[in-house]
């Protein structure tokens, strides 16, 4: 099964949101997975698990309840989002196992750069340093996954500020450019990619520029 990957650039994501959950809803066996990789303007989302008392000082940056799991996370231009519309039964992945191939490719991409990167015990994402740098969120229904990883590359982490990111008070949130100046968006796209497609254990993938 071969994994799609379409780079969808800046999207609202409300209408992402509708058409993940379209996406799921009408696929079948034969259906390829896909990854999206695009950025949204600032917005704020709210887990099935997430508590409005992690919302601490939103201003107008709007709040968005989605069906992903996790607490509260902030998405903004110069963040990376990849979401991951995965047959995780036809692959027989769990889905602890399909979180900790996120992880390693998040980790290895980050790797490229040479920052060195780690996971954290029991908090879920990609740590440096102690700060995070991408977070994860996902929904499995039928057995497809949506909703996916956002990976901080060159962005305004001061919305970060307005909540207890993923519910943990004081978390500090870092980015790929505190580390690598010359960073270029486009070539993190290519390199995360690259390391999703080897770790879902894919033979190849297909880049397409589809809105």
């Amino acid at each position: 099964m071969t994994i799609q990957i379409k780079d969808l650039g800046l999207q609202e994501y409300m209408a992402i949101y509708d058409r993940m959950r379209e996406f799921n809803d009408r696929r079948d066996a034969d259906t390829d997975d896909e990854i999206w990789l695009l950025e949204h303007p600032p917005v704020y989302t709210l887990g099935l698990a997430g508590k409005t008392e992690h919302l601490l000082n939103t201003t107008n940056i709007p709040v968005v309840e989605t069906d992903r799991g996790g607490q509260v996370t902030y998405h903004g231009p110069g963040q990376l989002i990849a979401y991951l519309l995965i047959d995780i039964k036809q692959r027989s992945y769990s889905i602890k196992k399909f979180v900790s191939l996120i992880e390693k490719s998040i980790i290895d991409c980050l790797c490229d750069y040479e920052i060195k990167a780690e996971r954290l015990s029991g908090s879920p994402g990609v740590y440096v340093d102690g700060e995070k740098i991408a977070a994860l969120g996902v929904r499995v229904k039928k057995g497809g996954t949506y909703h996916g990883l956002s990976l901080n590359i060159d962005m305004d982490l001061k919305p970060f500020e307005g909540i207890n990111p993923c519910g943990y008070e004081g978390l500090v949130c870092t980015q790929i450019v505190k580390y690598k100046k010359d960073i270029v968006i486009a070539d993190v796209k290519r390199k995360l990619s690259q390391h999703l497609i080897k770790n879902m254990d894919q033979s190849s993938g297909v880049l397409s520029d589809v809105a």
